[in-house]
């Protein structure tokens, strides 16, 4: 009889396949397989409307391919998904819930909307038990068809002009330190920074400089400063001034709670409070990524960061391999 998966022996120290799927068993076998505690096997029975673990295995891949990332050749009834650039994950979530309830299919992915970079793993699929119908791996392409259950949106770069707000730094009373930590985290993302400018607490200033950006060829404005709710704070009314369409001031995450986004035309303008200079993580970080995508933040986003939207503040930060900012 043929055997219809691999069976496994550990010694010294050894995990590995004794004998592969396919492998047709012979008498002088059995003292082995009794060896390594096999005392009943699977056997493959042909045309019985089942498939094979390995076999579904690569039918759920074949429907979810992805650019920038490839699968890895079943082993042990499961094919993994290895990213091969940088970008952003994007996983349709209802998608994969409709597959995962099918019944024997199960598909592990990384959270919708992670940063990835090359060689990371972005997702597992393997059906549970050795064999399953054929009909559900049909039912599970059929869902599949003309929708992308996973995607990998690769970085574009941007140019950055950065805009710094306050009396204080303006006339020299104390030093910025916004510019370093900015330029810091947009050195990821490929693209340049070309300029940063300190601004008094003066709209026609604000404005002026942001127009001085756009006439640069900035495609992403970062404003700093003066984003809470203080009568002298006027770094939200210069967006406005400005043209942009501010989706939202005011995310439901700490830290960053007062960010704005906004969007002049497809330019991307954030309005970060003084938090990102303090903390090694706030949304600026978990926002940067879908930004360089070049895919445009809706109200929806901002308010589905509510649900892991609260930093845990750890003596080390490790995010994004954390809860926080998930969405």
């Amino acid at each position: 009889m043929t055997l219809c998966h691999d069976l496994t022996e550990m010694r010294d120290g050894f995990k590995g396949p004794a004998f592969r799927r396919g492998h047709v068993i012979t008498a002088e076998d059995i003292p082995h397989m009794l060896d390594i505690g096999k005392r009943t096997v699977f056997v493959w029975e042909e045309n019985a409307g089942e498939i094979h673990e390995e076999d579904a295995a690569l039918r759920m891949a074949a429907m979810a391919q992805v650019a920038g990332a490839h699968y890895t050749a079943p082993s042990e009834g499961k094919v993994l998904l290895l990213a091969d650039r940088e970008g952003m994950l994007r996983v349709d979530t209802d998608l994969l819930r409709s597959v995962n309830a099918i019944g024997d299919i199960t598909i592990s992915t990384l959270p919708d909307h992670y940063p990835v970079q090359p060689g990371m793993r972005l997702a597992s699929m393997r059906i549970v038990p050795l064999v399953t119908k054929e009909t559900r791996i049909i039912e599970a392409e059929r869902l599949c068809a003309g929708r992308k259950l996973l995607d990998l949106l690769p970085y574009r770069p941007r140019k950055a002009g950065i805009i710094i707000t306050g009396s204080e730094i303006y006339h020299g009373r104390i030093q910025d330190k916004f510019e370093a930590v900015a330029r810091k985290k947009l050195s990821r993302y490929p693209g340049e920074v070309i300029g940063a400018t300190v601004c008094d607490d003066d709209l026609d200033m604000l404005v002026n400089a942001a127009k001085d950006f756009l006439s640069r060829g900035a495609d992403l404005l970062i404003f700093s400063g003066g984003m809470s709710v203080d009568p002298d704070d006027l770094t939200p009314a210069a967006i406005r001034r400005l043209g942009c369409d501010v989706i939202s001031h005011g995310v439901p995450s700490q830290p960053g709670n007062m960010t704005l986004t906004a969007y002049l035309g497809d330019v991307p303008v954030l309005g970060v409070p003084g938090a990102a200079i303090s903390m090694p993580t706030t949304i600026f970080d978990v926002l940067l990524p879908q930004i360089y995508t070049g895919l445009k933040l809706t109200k929806d986003d901002l308010i589905r960061l509510g649900d892991g939207g609260l930093c845990q503040l750890c003596g080390q930060c490790h995010f994004p391999n954390c809860t926080y900012g998930r969405y």
